[in-house]
């Protein structure tokens, strides 16, 4: 598996692409952008607490949530859903895998173009009939097996 960056843009590309889609670049949309990019995958809760312990300004999970939709529906960020029914986002838009870790609530990139590639050459044969395919989206849901827990209780 070969590791890869984090497809989003940096701030100033950032910059450029809110302009693109008509956005101002407000403090907040900074924020919310630099703390996606030191957390990866986050929820509106995370990127909030992340913003309010490294930002002199306090936001609201509502605008932090609104703010980062309107980036997914942007392209900048992919939306996964988990099963604690909150709403997380990925600044990795690039066709890759999930482990999901069900206690946690995290999620970990599986970066494995062969296995990807296979499954897009299969489901591209498939008619979804009334559905046009827009992407996939694989998470391998999981749980701590007993060594990993006991090896993180070690740490």
């Amino acid at each position: 598996m070969k590791a890869r960056k984090p497809q989003a843009p940096d701030i100033e590309t950032f910059r450029v692409l809110l302009k693109k889609y008509d956005l101002k670049a407000t403090p907040q949309r900074i924020a919310v952008h630099t703390a996606m990019l030191a957390l990866g995958h986050a929820s509106a809760d995370d990127v909030a607490g992340y913003i309010s312990e490294h930002w002199e300004s306090e936001v609201t999970v509502a605008s932090v949530y609104n703010n980062l939709s309107l980036l997914a529906d942007c392209g900048i960020y992919d939306r996964l859903m988990s099963s604690n029914s909150k709403m997380y986002f990925d600044v990795n838009t690039f066709p890759h895998l999930h482990i999901y870790d069900s206690h946690s609530h995290e999620f970990t990139d599986v970066i494995d173009d062969a296995l990807v590639e296979m499954v897009m050459n299969h489901i591209r044969k498939k008619r979804f009939k009334g559905y046009t395919l827009d992407r996939v989206d694989i998470q391998l849901v999981c749980r701590p097996s007993r060594r990993t827990a006991a090896g993180k209780g070690r740490h």
